[in-house]
């Protein structure tokens, strides 16, 4: 299949631009700074030899030793009485829940320091999302409110109760409305805290919005079925996958439990079984699901409901009225036929998701799985999911109370309209006729500082709670660590201002749970609480999932979908707007976390910045080049972004993401990016996600941080393999380079001696069809090796410091001429619109005969007995040559000491945020490399753990963060020695290979061939 692939990283090594040729000479981007520091100590250019060792000897060290000084000295007091629990260099680990799914934290010495997934969660089965990896960096954000406030000073719990019950009393006399206006509360002590609440003030109200909204599914299951519940999806069950613009691997619904569903049909098990599902997206822009599908098909935002009419009639053999041909988009009419003809050979076994917030389009799309037969197998409507619950059109109506006066009281929990509602200013206008306005916010964020009282809620990890994300599964939440600061729960808040008669939060859930939950896992007692505690959650039985019968009339339904296309569809001059979230930055909340600020997006490797996406053919037709700024107005809104080229980003649409533009998040997320979210429209009760767009240039040009496009791939073509389902069913073995047998690049081998590994020998296995590109593992990789952040300016210059990263390589078919061909594949679309995507892990390889150790100087990087590649940074002088070296360009240089470096003031520089360094690691220092350890520090641990308990390592002891936290279980880690270990069993595979293969530096890192499910008409 893949003989006459073409595969590329960025559009500059496609097309060879000037600039990209002269960077890509060189291994760095420019040279050491040197002149700069010393010409800043006071020294010229010239420097004399006498004054240079000055300089080092002194200017530095000094600064050095000052650096050190910011962090105080405190002398050490042992334990008089050692806290059982608590060994000094040992970690302890407690059950918590994140996002409804069951989690570890790893502590250390009574501080959080890691984030792991319970292997027994019943969602993501121990995987976990880049978001919740990073989550324990914000428990020591010293942005964090520090105490109450009350119009913007301090003041005490015991005042802020005092005026907030006056206040409340006054008010239920007053006879005026109480509103608590909050994101989706998946808590049922919580809930049960806030009825309690509204019952003390009858004249209360809870409101649940959610600023990427979901309120369309809900409502069309109402709607459908009778039934307002978002359904529980199970993407494992489904043999054909067709998705209308849901990222259902990235950011929709819980794409972490999806990304483990998914893979379950497409991972190296399921094609040893012969068996592999059926992908078909159709979108606008090139989300993570649809880089990862078989099959993408570019549809504009007004072309959606219409390919889903012609889809219901193709599938049912009846008309509605709404249906008509995509007059510019013939490759989509020809797919949704032979969509239909799929779907209907899988009736039972077919999903059809869709990411619209649209409600007639998820009538239609409930019309649609009805006809397959979902209900019951790929969709349950019996064990919904309550991640969101939101209701957009109760959210419009309270800026309406607040409008006409209604409301004299206010409490915003977990939600911060000012930001992301859509017509902010309606809030902001409508909070300045409300008596009494409480914000729970633990920063001073945009909501919080339109409040005359801010009680700051305290963070998960010092708080106790529970979590029901899926009807039926049960967890709890406990604190790893008592409240950094002076905050307190806002549940406790609130049982203290509605005369709760409950002692406090902690005794009001024990007792919610000795009465309601725990014997829905078969507990009781105080002996069931201990076990809960330990295992994490409860799981009741599910109820049995029934099949529903569709009985809506659908010809409204297409009216009303017909409408809004016309009302989408751009005319001359003007594009389609889409908006998005991208996986780093999700909704926006965690703007100021800088783990999530510098995780490479997936698709466009863009850090600290959103942009608007526009297809190569679009960017030629309006004259605009990378980072060019154009300005955006739709929906009477105006913003500025830069513009990027995205290959498979469909003409006349551009897509912006929301989450960014925050103004007071924190200084990491301040000012980063432009809010899109005023783009939003109400239509028909629900917010709308696209929208008519006038672009204009500015003039201007931002460029954008990116890390994709550092390295150039040579040309090589053994990097990226790939073959389709049907080559693979006739040969396991095809695209993997072992059809006719491994070939032996070691048999002219005259430079290097043969490593022998008597007891371990520490190798990985990466499956690259289970890989979808979600970045989890790099952001687990920098918590637990300690990973600087360098920041933006630093990403543009090619300094990031990432241990693992994420490659994406798009390609598609060259003609041997240089030319391009079409891919014979259901879009059948043009040139650069029609690419595929790969997604790579790429990491230090642990070469046996590893380029980078013959040439250190120092010896700085040396080989282990256990087939590791070592670096002592103690020896290491900067040469760099290791890194020039290297093929797979998987070192990082410390240009800087960025942990004590005021210009890296973003991260690490407070006494609080070092809290978060693993011990375990030793931060690394300016003027050395740095890479992949294959997380040494958890070898060791494993192996000393073994020898206390007297046995050898048994494969699974050890696992490396990046593995750990995979959601699709992609990484394996293991000892090559022991024939039964997992990633034996896998480097045994016939679609094993190994990166640069033929430049014999025999790797420990081996890949799982990519099987693309499409036939050979479509290849």
């Amino acid at each position: 299949m893949d003989s006459n692939k073409k595969y590329w990283k960025g559009l500059e090594e496609l097309n060879k631009t000037p600039e990209f040729v002269e960077k890509n000479k060189h291994e760095f981007a420019e040279p050491i700074p040197i002149e700069d520091v010393l010409t800043g100590g006071g020294l010229a250019g010239t420097t004399p030899r006498r004054d240079f060792l000055k300089a080092l000897g002194f200017g530095v060290g000094a600064v050095t030793l000052a650096a050190c000084q910011k962090v105080p000295v405190h002398k050490s007091i042992p334990y008089l009485i050692k806290p059982e629990e608590v060994t000094p260099g040992v970690a302890n680990y407690y059950v918590s829940t994140y996002e409804g799914s069951a989690i570890l934290v790893k502590t250390r010495e009574g501080r959080p320091i890691k984030i792991e997934g319970n292997p027994n969660d019943i969602l993501a089965k121990g995987g976990l999302s880049g978001q919740a990896q990073a989550s324990v960096l914000d428990l020591y954000d010293s942005n964090r409110l520090k105490n109450p406030m009350r119009d913007g000073s301090d003041y005490g719990w015991g005042q802020t109760d005092g005026f907030i019950k006056s206040e409340l009393a006054a008010i239920k006399a007053g006879g005026k409305k109480i509103r608590i206006v909050s994101s989706t509360i998946t808590s049922p002590s919580t809930l049960a805290v806030i009825a309690d609440f509204i019952t003390a003030f009858p004249n209360s109200k809870h409101i649940s919005y959610d600023a990427v909204s979901y309120t369309g599914i809900i409502q069309a299951n109402q709607n459908s079925f009778n039934k307002a519940v978002l359904p529980h999806y199970n993407f494992d069950k489904a043999d054909v996958i067709v998705s209308f613009g849901a990222d259902f691997l990235g950011t929709w619904i819980s794409p972490t439990e999806f990304i483990r569903q998914y893979v379950q049909n497409r991972n190296n098990k399921s094609l040893q079984a012969k068996k592999m599902s059926r992908h078909i997206q159709f979108e606008t822009g090139m989300s993570i699901t649809g880089s990862n599908a078989d099959v993408r098909i570019l549809i504009k935002p007004s072309e959606e409901g219409i390919a889903l009419v012609n889809l219901y009639n193709a599938l049912s053999g009846t008309t509605l009225p709404g249906s008509k041909k995509l007059a510019n988009n013939p490759n989509a009419d020809k797919a949704i036929a032979i969509v239909a003809k799929e779907l209907t050979a899988a009736k039972g076994k077919a999903l059809v998701v869709a990411g619209s917030n649209d409600v007639a389009t998820q009538v239609l799309v409930n019309a649609i799985n009805s006809l397959l037969g979902s209900y019951g197998t790929t969709i349950d409507l019996d064990n919904p999911s309550h991640q969101y619950s939101g209701n957009d059109a109760e959210l419009v109506e309270f800026t309406k109370e607040m409008s006409r006066g209604e409301v004299d009281a206010v409490f915003f929990l977990n939600a911060n309209p000012v930001y992301d509602y859509y017509n902010s200013k309606d809030i902001t206008e409508g909070l300045k006729k409300v008596r009494l306005k409480v914000s729970f916010a633990d920063h001073m964020d945009e909501t919080a500082s339109a409040c005359n009282i801010v009680a700051p809620n305290s963070y998960y990890l010092e708080s106790w709670g529970d979590d029901n994300a899926i009807e039926g599964y049960y967890t709890i939440i406990q604190p790893a660590i008592n409240p950094v600061y002076d905050t307190r729960q806002a549940e406790h808040s609130l049982m203290i201002w509605g005369n709760n008669p409950g002692k406090d939060y902690y005794t009001y859930i024990r007792n919610n749970w000795d009465k309601n939950l725990l014997a829905k896992g078969g507990l009781s007692g105080q002996k069931g609480w201990e076990t809960l505690l330990q295992t994490g959650f409860v799981k009741a039985t599910p109820v049995t999932s029934g099949t529903y019968t569709f009985g809506h009339d659908l010809n409204a339904v297409a009216q009303t979908i017909l409408d809004h296309s016309n009302l989408l569809a751009a005319d001359a001059g003007k594009v389609e707007l889409q908006l998005y979230q991208t996986v780093a930055m999700r909704d926006g909340k965690r703007a100021n976390n800088p783990w999530l600020q510098e995780m490479p997006d997936p698709v466009s490797k863009v850090t600290w910045d959103n942009f608007a996406a526009m297809s190569p053919s679009d960017m030629k037709k309006w004259g605009y080049a990378d980072g060019d700024v154009i300005k955006i107005d739709a929906n009477g809104y105006t913003i500025s972004l830069p513009v990027l080229v995205q290959p498979g980003q469909t003409q006349g649409t551009i897509s912006v993401a929301v989450g960014y533009g925050r103004t007071l998040s924190g200084p990491v997320g301040d000012n980063v990016g432009q809010n899109a979210y005023p783009f939003h429209s109400l239509r028909n009760g629900t917010f709308q996600t696209s929208a008519v767009a006038t672009i204009t240039a500015t003039g201007n040009n931002s460029p954008l941080s990116q890390t994709q496009t550092h390295h150039s791939i040579e040309g090589r073509n053994s990097i990226i393999k790939e073959a389709t389902f049907t080559e693979y069913l006739k040969n396991p073995s095809t695209g993997s380079g072992n059809e006719s047998g491994h070939k032996d690049y070691n048999e002219n081998n005259l430079f290097w001696q043969e490593y022998d590994h008597p007891q371990y020998n520490w190798v990985m296995a990466i499956d690259l069809n289970a890989c979808t590109g979600c970045g989890a593992c790099v952001v687990a990789c920098s918590a637990e090796n300690n990973v600087p952040v360098v920041g933006k300016a630093e990403v543009g210059r090619r300094r990031e410091m990432h241990w693992i990263r994420i490659d994406r390589y798009y390609s598609f078919n060259d003609d041997g001429n240089g030319g391009v061909t079409r891919e014979r594949e259901l879009s059948k679309l043009e040139d650069l619109d029609n690419v595929r995507v790969v997604y790579q892990p790429m990491l230090c390889q642990h070469c046996d005969h590893a380029p980078c150790e013959t040439v250190c100087p120092v010896l700085a990087t040396v080989h282990s007995s256990e087939g590791l590649n070592h670096m002592a940074y103690n020896r290491c002088v900067g040469t760099r040559y290791c890194a020039n070296n290297c093929p797979y360009k998987v070192r990082r240089f410390n240009w800087f000491n960025y942990w004590n470096d005021s210009r890296f003031e973003n991260y690490l520089q407070n006494d609080h945020t070092l809290l978060v360094l693993n011990p375990d690691v030793v931060t690394r220092f300016r003027g050395v490399m740095e890479k992949c350890s294959m997380c040494i520090q958890r070898i060791q641990a494993g192996k000393l753990k073994a020898k206390i308990e007297k046995r050898a390592v048994k494969d699974g002891d050890i696992k490396v963060a990046c593995q750990q936290t995979c959601p699709a279980n992609a990484i394996v880690f293991g000892n090559a020695n022991d024939p039964n270990s997992e990633v034996s069993k896998a480097l045994k595979s016939e679609r094993t290979y190994y990166v640069l293969e033929e430049l014999n530096t025999q790797p420990g890192v081996g890949y799982q061939v990519k099987v693309r499910n499409i036939s050979e008409t479509e290849a």
